[in-house]
C-alpha cells in the first residue's frame, strides 16, 4: 500500500487489476485504516479514472454474494444519489411500471443516505423481507417480473469501509460504485446522475462493460428526469437534450417532487402513483423515467413516444399495481 500511495502522490493512475487487488486486500483487513483513508483521499482529490472504478467494481463483485438470475434480459433503474433534492422514490416506482409493462427488472438498492426514503426504505415499509436466497429471488422475477436486491446482503466489502466513509467529510470512490455493483450483473441499466462529469464517467464505464444503457441528468441537478426543466440523455446510440414539452409533459415544480418528511409520506406517494391517483406531475415524472428504461430494454428500436405510451398503459390499466401486489405477496 505504501508503494500505491507513492504512485498516487506522484500523480500516477492505478490499473484495473491493481484496484481490484486493493479492494480484495481491504476485505482481508490487510491495510490499516490510516492507509485506506489516505488512498480514498488521494483518489478523490485527483478524480477517479474509468479503470480505477472498474477495478474496485471487480473486487466488490468478486468478494460479494452473486445473484444468478434465470432471465435473458432485465434492467436495473437507479440513481447515484447525493443530489440532496429529497425526491420521492422515482426510480423504484418506475421499476414497477416497467415490470407491469411485461419487462423483467432486477432492482438493486439500499437505505437512504441523503434523503428521507431510499429504495430499501420504501420496499421494507410495505412488509418486504430482504433475502439473498436465489430460489426466492428467481421465483419473484419469474412470477412478478421483478426482484429486489438489497445491497447490504450482497456487497460484503462495503462493511469494511463503513466507519472510514462516515468519518470523512466528502464522498469517495465508494459513492460511485453503488450503481454498477448490482450482484446480478444486468444487461441493461438506466442510471440517473447528478452532473455531467458523472455522465461522462459512467458512459465510458458502460461502454467498457458492453451493456445497453441510458444515463439521464436534469440540468438543474436532479439525478433523474425531473421534468423541472431540460434534461440530457445519453445511450448506446444517441446523446440529446430534451425539454419536457418535447415529450408532451408540462414543466413540474420542484415542490411536486419532494418525498415528504417521513418514510410514511414517501411510501404514500409511491402508492399513489401505482394506484393512479398521484398528482399529474408525480405520475409524469415516473412515466418519463420508466419510458427511457423501456427504450434501453428495446435497444433503442422504439421511439420514446412509443415507450411513454407503454409506461402509461402499465399504470392506467392497473398492471403496475397488480405487479407490485404480486411482488409483495411473494416477498413478505
Amino acid at each position: 500500500m505504501k508503494e500505491i500511495l507513492a504512485k498516487l502522490l506522484n500523480h500516477e493512475t492505478l490499473s484495473r487489476e491493481e484496484m481490484k487487488t486493493i479492494l480484495i486486500g481491504i476485505t482481508h483487513s490487510e491495510y490499516p485504516n490510516e492507509q485506506i483513508t489516505a488512498l480514498l483521499t488521494c483518489l478523490q482529490m485527483r478524480g477517479v479514472t474509468v479503470d480505477e472504478l472498474l477495478g474496485f467494481r471487480d473486487g466488490v463483485l468478486e468478494t460479494g454474494v452473486p445473484a444468478i438470475l434465470k432471465a435473458d434480459r432485465y434492467i436495473d433503474v437507479v440513481g447515484t444519489g447525493g443530489d440532496r433534492k429529497n425526491t420521492f422514490n422515482i426510480s423504484t416506482t418506475a421499476c414497477f411500471v416497467i415490470a407491469g409493462a411485461g419487462y423483467k427488472v432486477a432492482k438493486h438498492g439500499n437505505y437512504a443516505a441523503t434523503s428521507v426514503s431510499g429504495a430499501s426504505n420504501v420496499i421494507q415499509h410495505h412488509g418486504i423481507k430482504f433475502t439473498d436466497d436465489i430460489d426466492r429471488l428467481n421465483r419473484s422475477l419469474d412470477e412478478a417480473g421483478i426482484v429486489y436486491l438489497h445491497a447490504q446482503l450482497f456487497a460484503s466489502a462495503m462493511k469494511f469501509v463503513g466507519p472510514i466513509r462516515k468519518a470523512l467529510p466528502f464522498p469517495t470512490i465508494f459513492n460511485l460504485l453503488g450503481p454498477i455493483v448490482n450482484p446480478s450483473r444486468p444487461q441493461c441499466q438506466l442510471l440517473g446522475v447528478a452532473n455531467l462529469d458523472q455522465m461522462r464517467l459512467y458512459s465510458s464505464v458502460y461502454q467498457r462493460l458492453g451493456i445497453d444503457y441510458g444515463i439521464v441528468n436534469s440540468v438543474d441537478g436532479y439525478d433523474e428526469i425531473s421534468l423541472t426543466g431540460n434534461f440530457k440523455v445519453t445511450t448506446n446510440s444517441y446523446e440529446r437534450v430534451f425539454r419536457p414539452q418535447d415529450l408532451g409533459f408540462d414543466i413540474a415544480r420542484p415542490e411536486e417532487l419532494v418525498g415528504g418528511a417521513t418514510e410514511e409520506e414517501a411510501a404514500e406517494i409511491f402508492d399513489s402513483v401505482l394506484e393512479n391517483r398521484a398528482l399529474p406531475a408525480q405520475k409524469n415524472i415516473v412515466l418519463a423515467n420508466a419510458a427511457f428504461g423501456i427504450q434501453v430494454l428495446e435497444k433503442g428500436q422504439k421511439s420514446i413516444e412509443e415507450c411513454i405510451d407503454i409506461a402509461r398503459e402499465s399504470i392506467d390499466s392497473g398492471s403496475a399495481l397488480r405487479t407490485f401486489r404480486k411482488f409483495v405477496e411473494l416477498n413478505s
